[in-house]
């Protein structure tokens, strides 16, 4: 590292390189350069980088607050939640978390932030939206790798890779309420609500898994294990990806559709929601270099447009988003960003 980039992770500043656009549409697409200094925008309308924000160092989870005004992020490099102003990237506040962080989220009405701590026994730290100070850490049993806010606001799902375990948190009381045992490491998740909001099914990503658990909310158990389509071409990646070979998971905002990124497949799978039948396989692009097969583009998370009609997949491998349309399921591009992008996630504007 160096000198620069050492002032750049002590400065409790951003920079930015302008204040966001004007341009219509209804949202933006966060990425978070995991072994880079920088989160990139991304413009639905047209595809495209709109801005960069600078001096953040291993940037983890992303996620925004309720209303657009705020960005958080989870920071591995200070174990902080770092506060960004959305309309000009100007870093608000470097939050002290209780340990080494994870992935984040948000309370639906915007009040606390969750940051999952990945050292020590494991917990989630509660940040209060408006003072911007840490209230609480809900000890948990095994450090964990990913959150999510049920989307009717009620629960918290967390995640733990060594504990094996997901733990549902009530968030009235902010205590755990009940927990579901699994064989391997749970790592991304996301979550289906019922017609009326409340949670129906979450589906699970384990270690060592190219597919997913399904699991049933009100009777608490695993009720389905899906494993992916097997490739016909070998793609190259490197071995530390073994352990997690499908590390992308999202329901579609129009709770039709279920997309399940797969790191050996070098691809994106569709699911029929109601019924969880294959119904299309889109193929990410991928590395050539003479002397090697295909290399693999490293899909990671997933996040969608508001209307459902594009999904945008982390490639981990080859610095860029991939933008998919998902009626035809043909990918309509593929947009340069930072080191080794992650965690993805979308901003409604308002």
């Amino acid at each position: 590292m160096d000198a620069t980039r050492r002032s750049l992770r002590y400065l409790w500043f951003v920079l930015a390189l302008a204040p966001f656009p004007a341009w219509g549409g209804s949202a933006l697409i966060y990425v978070t350069n995991s072994a880079g200094d920088s989160i990139h925008v991304v413009d639905p309308a047209t595809n495209k980088v709109v801005q960069q924000i600078k001096g953040i160092e291993a940037a983890h989870g992303i996620a925004p607050a309720p209303d657009g005004t705020r960005v958080y992020v989870s920071n591995e490099a200070d174990s902080t939640l770092d506060v960004f102003d959305r309309a000009t990237g100007a870093l608000v506040k470097k939050v002290p978390l209780s340990n080494h962080p994870n992935n984040i989220a948000v309370s639906k009405n915007g009040d606390r932030i969750f940051v999952g701590i990945a050292r020590g026994q494991g917990a989630v730290d509660v940040i209060d939206a408006k003072t911007l100070t840490r209230t609480k850490s809900i000890l948990v049993k095994g450090r964990l790798h990913n959150i999510y806010v049920t989307p009717d606001g009620n629960h918290l799902i967390t995640g733990s890779i060594p504990g094996k375990l997901m733990t549902v948190i009530d968030l009235d009381q902010e205590v755990p309420i009940w927990e579901l045992a699994f064989d391997l490491g749970v790592r991304p998740m996301t979550i289906e609500a019922a017609p009326d909001g409340s949670t129906k099914r979450i589906f699970v990503q384990l270690s060592d898994t190219n597919g997913f658990a399904v699991v049933d909310f009100a009777a608490r158990k695993e009720v389905a294990r899906i494993t992916l389509p097997k490739s016909e071409v070998e793609f190259e990646t490197d071995a530390g990806r073994a352990t997690s070979p499908s590390h992308g998971i999202g329901v579609a905002p129009d709770n039709k559709t279920l997309w399940v990124t797969s790191i050996p497949n070098n691809a994106v799978f569709v699911y029929s929601l109601a019924d969880l039948k294959l119904i299309g396989e889109v193929a990410l692009p991928s590395l050539k270099l003479d002397g090697h097969g295909p290399i693999s583009a490293v899909a990671n998370w997933v996040t969608f447009t508001p209307d459902s009609k594009t999904i945008y997949v982390s490639n981990a491998g080859l610095r860029s988003v991939t933008a998919i349309d998902t009626a035809s399921m043909k990918v309509k591009a593929v947009i340069p960003v930072g080191e080794v992008p992650k965690r993805i996630n979308t901003l409604l504007m308002n």
